[in-house]
């Protein structure tokens, strides 16, 4: 038995983005096989391009051209997102299947995009509440950081109850974003426990951003076991687009939770 037992039990983490079975397939060819720095490395040129729009949008905020170059990324990031990583719905199965094999197309694509909607939110809530972004940044990849060497050393080891406890908890969280939405555009108002900075609201915020930085966890797991197997190459792509998309999460969920504290 495999000591990752992400992929032994779903071929999946808790992560219903990185949920495909492409992580169990074997390339037949040994040089067309991901390794972990391969995915390391397409990782570090994801966050490079994230940065460099989330600046663009920063710093132009208020620029026409940018404003359309903006939304135009975000929307091809979106169709990227949906051609690469398909759209799963708790309870109802894959709406759209996953098509690994599209990563070395979309990846860049996904990633200018998010560096957007990433530099646009970070913006708002800078402009009300002065040096939050840094802070938000900073605990994220503190965060991310302490958890890769938690996970390295031993220290923490995903085992199968840890692993359907986490997922549990991310169809629950996705659920809860669901209803949150179906909610809002019912009456027009969002949900006090969601939006609001009271007790109750700031705990789901810190229980939310534990469990996206649990999924970290996995994420890291599932990959390192697929480049140990010989998941086929195109998997590097595919494995840090969903690496990607979870630091995205925590960063939001962080920034969220930050912005409840300021405004007590």
């Amino acid at each position: 038995m495999s000591k990752h037992s992400a992929l032994n039990t779903f071929g999946a983490s808790g992560n219903p983005i990185i949920r495909s079975s492409a992580f169990n397939d074997i390339s037949s060819d040994p040089s067309d096989r991901m390794t972990l720095d391969g995915a390391v490395n397409k990782t570090g040129i994801m966050l490079a391009v994230l940065v460099s729009t989330a600046s663009i949008a920063w710093n132009f905020s208020t620029n026409p051209l940018a404003m359309i170059v903006g939304s135009i990324s975000v929307i091809a990031a979106f169709v990227s997102g949906i051609m690469t990583f398909g759209f799963y719905f708790p309870f109802i199965g894959w709406i759209v299947k996953p098509k690994p094999q599209n990563a070395p197309k979309t990846w860049l694509i996904y990633s200018a995009g998010q560096g957007f909607i990433i530099g646009f939110i970070s913006l708002g809530a800078e402009t009300l509440f002065p040096g939050i972004v840094l802070e938000a940044v900073s605990l994220t990849f503190f965060v991310a950081g302490s958890l890769l060497f938690a996970y390295k050393s031993g220290i923490i080891k995903p085992d199968q109850n840890f692993l359907l406890v986490v997922f549990a908890a991310t169809m629950g969280i996705l659920l809860f974003y669901v209803f949150v939405l179906i909610y809002s555009l019912v009456t027009g108002s969002s949900l006090e426990i969601f939006s609001g900075s009271g007790n109750f609201s700031i705990g789901i915020s810190l229980f939310i951003v534990g469990i996206a930085a649990l999924n970290l966890v996995l994420d890291f797991d599932i990959i390192e076991q697929s480049a140990e197997q010989g998941a086929p190459k195109y998997m590097e792509y595919f494995g840090s687009m969903a690496l990607m998309a979870t630091l995205i999460w925590l960063y939001i969920e962080i920034l969220r939770l930050l912005m409840k504290m300021r405004s007590r």
